[in-house]
């Protein structure tokens, strides 16, 4: 899980902060994204994000914010994993996501977090 810092729809890059394990080593605990907010409507825009490390926001946690890689493409539905697949609740758990449940693309990472956090 993630925490933003301002509403989704408010702006059009936001910044993020990592918590847990799931996408180590690419992201740690601490760490700090930058990401671009999307509004998919359809599974049309998917593919240019294949291989990518996006946001989620599941429809049945809404204000929750997770981070995953989109992996494939399963009949116009996403499937999502962590990076570190012994520590992530993902795709295997939940099933390929709907396309309007990613909210974004992780750009960058801005400020890496502290070995203690």
């Amino acid at each position: 899980m993630c925490q933003t810092t301002t509403p989704m729809a408010a702006l059009p890059f936001r910044l993020i902060a990592v918590s847990g394990s799931s996408m180590l080593p690419t992201f740690a605990g601490g760490d700090w994204l930058l990401f671009r907010t999307l509004h998919l409507r359809d599974a049309s825009h998917l593919q240019p994000l294949l291989g990518k490390v996006v946001v989620i926001e599941r429809e049945s946690y809404p204000g929750v914010h997770f981070i995953k890689r989109l992996k494939r493409i399963d009949d116009g539905r996403a499937w999502v994993e962590g990076d570190n697949v012994d520590a992530s609740t993902d795709s295997r758990q939940w099933g390929a996501l709907q396309p309007t449940e990613i909210v974004g693309q992780v750009l960058l990472r801005y400020r890496r977090g502290r070995a203690s956090e």
